[in-house]
């Protein structure tokens, strides 16, 4: 059975403005993590795109939905650098660009839906266990955060082609890790993640 994510959390909170936020790249080994937060402004709109958690999408209609979400929604994204990551962890790491998502909204947000267990300490709002597949704005934030940091992983795989980042996100896929065994590693690789941190005390 496939959960189709809709607006019945946002409609049960009433609140007006309501953002979604969630985020994208926790388990890669470089680049940085993305998050992104979404409010959409009228939850009568009629959506032609289809809009669910974008793990669950292909390229195609990630593509297409993120069109329509940039053009039909208040949004904005926040990042957290690889450096960033290595100093706080990936945990808090992601819960910064969180708050830094929400915080470049052009709208305050009256309160927001995070994706997860966990609320960022400087948001207000609720955490939802699997959100990205019941709520449409949760659903749309995953849909702009993943978009987004596949587009800096292919303008940084132009010029570290050798590790194929435009193919594989930055996950350890084995065309990754003997790029890495083979070339090593970059400013932009997490350096106390497992496999990277392995090649730098070797």
């Amino acid at each position: 059975m496939i959960t189709v994510a809709d607006f019945s959390i946002e409609n049960e909170i009433g609140a007006n403005l309501i953002a979604g936020v969630d985020e994208a790249g926790r388990g890669p080994l470089c680049g940085p993590v993305v998050a992104a937060a979404v409010i959409f402004p009228n939850r009568d709109i009629e959506i032609p795109v289809v809009i669910r958690d974008s793990k669950k999408m292909s390229a195609h209609q990630r593509a297409i939905a993120y069109d329509w979400i940039t053009q039909n929604t208040i949004w904005a994204t926040g990042q957290c650098s690889p450096a960033e990551i290595d100093e706080l962890n990936i945990l808090w790491a992601s819960m910064r660009a969180m708050e830094r998502a929400v915080a470049g909204l052009s709208q305050n947000p009256d309160t927001c839906l995070i994706d997860g267990n966990r609320v960022p300490k400087n948001l207000t709002g609720m955490a939802v266990v699997k959100g990205d597949a019941k709520s449409l704005s949760i659903a749309a934030a995953s849909i702009i955060a993943k978009e987004t940091r596949d587009k800096i992983m292919r303008d940084l795989a132009a010029q570290f082609p050798m590790y194929r980042w435009d193919k594989n996100a930055g996950y350890p896929t084995p065309e990754h890790l003997t790029a890495i065994e083979k070339y090593g590693i970059t400013e932009h690789h997490r350096k106390t993640f497992g496999p990277v941190k392995e090649r730098i005390t070797k």
